[in-house]
């Protein structure tokens, strides 16, 4: 069974910072994208990141640029995002997601076929 498991949430401080992990479990990560995404309460979906098969290639939203870094250890089989300079609005539930491609960039936007079940990120004083 295929299945992504985020870790990592929890409550923090503004300014603070987490990192979050995507375990992949019933199948390698090495020919997938990864794409970390977020929702707040009453909001949209948002895409934040995405990071290639090997890594070489990273996007991000400009919400998040500067402040968030994703990174990927194929020999674990996960993929990290790094969250720094946490503002009040970076709470929302945040999931990863993958994609199967041949491509070495990777697109925020594509179709994602495999979701994660999301792990709560809350930023308040």
């Amino acid at each position: 069974q295929l299945q992504l498991v985020e870790s990592g949430g929890g409550l923090v401080q503004p300014g603070g910072s987490l990192r979050l992990s995507c375990a992949a479990s019933g199948f390698t990560l090495d020919y997938y994208v990864i794409g970390w995404f977020r929702q707040a309460p009453g909001k949209e979906r948002e895409g934040v990141s995405c990071i290639s098969r090997r890594g070489v290639s990273t996007n991000y939203a400009d919400s998040v640029k500067g402040r968030f870094t994703t990174s990927r250890d194929n020999t674990k089989n996960t993929v990290y995002l790094q969250m720094n300079s946490l503002q009040a609005e970076d709470t929302a539930i945040y999931y990863c997601a993958a994609y199967r491609t041949v491509s070495s960039l990777c697109v925020i936007s594509a179709r994602y076929n495999y979701w994660g079940q999301g792990t709560q990120v809350t930023v308040s004083s």
